[in-house]
């Protein structure tokens, strides 16, 4: 019997466990894990069997508790799918008006530039606390992760914008 702890944020324990328990019945039917919930430390016990189905359990109730919707996270039972997640720590340093700066950036007014960048790479692309969660198509993934990067790094969204088309194009 193989057994993960992980802890994701308190408030999203709810989100995790579903109306009346339903989503974490549904991970653990699916992926044949046991899941075992503390939500006062919001600590997230998984144990089965098989390891890797721990290790897809798992995967997915990290990108929850990184903002997700359970519908949103389920995809990654699919193999062509994948999850990124970036730390905006990593870009700003310890530095507070610095992340929320560089977080505007990538938020854009009302929500454009992430609506944008959802658009172009056709990911699920959530920016929650001091991380950036992308999900979607393996190659997708990809093109967005690094999409998102250069916008932290500072990067003009114009060139961010022309980057991604060149990269469709040679799908």
């Amino acid at each position: 019997m193989f057994t993960e702890i992980i802890r994701i944020p308190k408030e999203r324990v709810a989100v995790l466990i579903g109306q009346k328990g339903s989503f974490k019945r549904l991970l653990q039917k699916k992926l044949n894990v046991n899941i075992k919930i503390d939500s006062k430390e919001g600590l997230v016990e998984i144990s089965s069997e098989d390891g890797f189905n721990i290790f897809q359990a798992k995967n997915i109730i990290l990108i929850i508790g990184r903002g997700l919707t359970p519908e949103e996270a389920i995809c990654l039972l699919d193999e062509n799918y994948s999850a990124e997640i970036i730390n905006i720590k990593d870009f700003s340093g310890d530095s507070k008006k610095k992340q929320e700066r560089i977080k505007g950036r990538l938020i854009g007014e009302g929500g454009k530039v992430r609506k944008l960048l959802e658009k172009l790479t056709d990911t699920t692309i959530v920016i929650y606390g001091k991380t950036v969660t992308i999900v979607g198509l393996i190659n997708n993934v990809e093109i967005a992760k690094r999409a998102v990067e250069k916008l932290l790094s500072g990067a003009p969204h114009g060139h961010v914008y022309a980057m991604i088309e060149r990269f469709k194009s040679k799908e």
